[in-house]
Parts: structure tokens; sequence; C-alpha cells
């Protein structure tokens, strides 16, 4: 029976014994997951330059490259949620799985019943955590933009003489008439500032 979360979401399961890969992708496919399976982190890194993918489920122990040296690179380059495959549950081993960006922790043999439930959390912390850091970006942008307007209303009050609001007034205007944004405009203003501007270096 399809999972009501699987619509369209791409699996990566990283594990080299063969058995237990095509145990574990038959169940997930059976539940309408699209599950693409790579028996090293060699062959896991090409599918990963190759295709996206919306979480990865990965063995600790792989031939060659560990699965934690893996995961560190699905992290950083990739952003790839994961769920970890163990034989071990030591919490030193569990603490450098969650550094590497695991959101579930399963020890085996795993059945996919503890499989399921599993990759549904941590599917939904994922897209929690996407909304985050997106939201987080839009919420520095827009301090920052409100930070250089501050800066570029309290130049405009020292060179003209004026208070705040006729100096804000005066930059709003200067946008509306050069039909730009009025952040883009108060940033104009900082660049010589910053060294950025046309007139910064060796200027006449």
């Amino acid at each position: 029976m399809p999972d009501s979360h699987s619509d369209c979401t791409q699996i990566l399961l990283v594990e080299d014994d063969k058995l237990v890969a095509n145990t574990l992708a038959e169940a997930l496919a059976a539940h309408g997951y699209a599950v693409r399976v790579a028996g090293c982190a060699e062959d896991a890194r090409d599918l990963l330059a190759a295709e996206r993918f919306h979480l990865a489920i990965l063995d600790e122990r792989l031939p060659g490259m560990s699965g934690l040296d893996l995961a560190a690179i699905m992290r950083d380059r990739y952003a790839l949620p994961l769920i970890f495959l163990t034989a071990f549950a030591d919490p030193e081993r569990v603490q450098c799985a969650i550094d590497r960006g695991a959101l579930a922790y399963l020890l085996k043999p795993v059945d996919v019943d503890q499989l399921l439930p599993a990759l549904r959390t941590a599917l939904a912390r994922a897209e929690e955590l996407r909304l985050l850091r997106h939201n987080g970006h839009h919420l520095q942008r827009a301090l920052d933009e409100r930070r250089e307007i501050s800066i570029a209303v309290g130049i405009l009050m020292e060179r003209l003489q004026i208070e705040r609001q006729h100096a804000f007034e005066t930059l709003r205007k200067t946008a509306r008439a050069q039909r730009r944004r009025i952040e883009d405009v108060a940033r104009d203003m900082l660049m010589p500032l910053s060294g950025q501007g046309p007139h910064a270096e060796g200027g006449n």
C-alpha cells in the first residue's frame, strides 16, 4: 500500500549487504518510494552527483569510505538528511552520527515496520529544518536591509542637516524617482564606505 508521505520521494539506500539492500529497497518501493541502491560510498557519490534525493539511508560500515565519512559529504555538499543503519549503539557512535546530520539511528537487523516510521519522521523533520533555514535566510536579509536603510538615513541627516523622518522621505523619493527599491538605493549610498564603490580606491 503506497505511503501518503512517499509521493515522488527519492531515497538513496547505501548498503553493501545485497540481501539487506534488496529487501529494504523492495519494501520501500512497495510503499511508493523511489529507491536507488548503492553498494559503496563511491557508487553513492556517483548517484548524488547525477540525481536529486530527498533522504539517504546508509550503513555505518561500508567498503572503502566509511558511512560516517560519506554522511559528512552528504551534509556539507548536498544538505541531505539521512538515517543510519548500524550494528552498534554505543553513545559515541550515536553522537558521531548526529554530528553528521543523522535524523534517525536504527539498529540492525532492520525491518520495514521499524524503518517506515523513522523514514516518515525524518522526512518531516528535514522539511522543518529546510523551512527554518529558508525563513532564517529571509529574516537575516530583512534585518540587513533595515540596517542599511537606517545607516543611509543617518548619512542623509548628517549631510543635509535634516531630521530623521525628512531624511527617510528623501531616500524614499529618490528610490521612487529612480524606480528602484529603497533598500538598493541605501546600499548604493553605503558602497563607498565599504570599499566597493567605483571611487572607493584611488579617487580623484
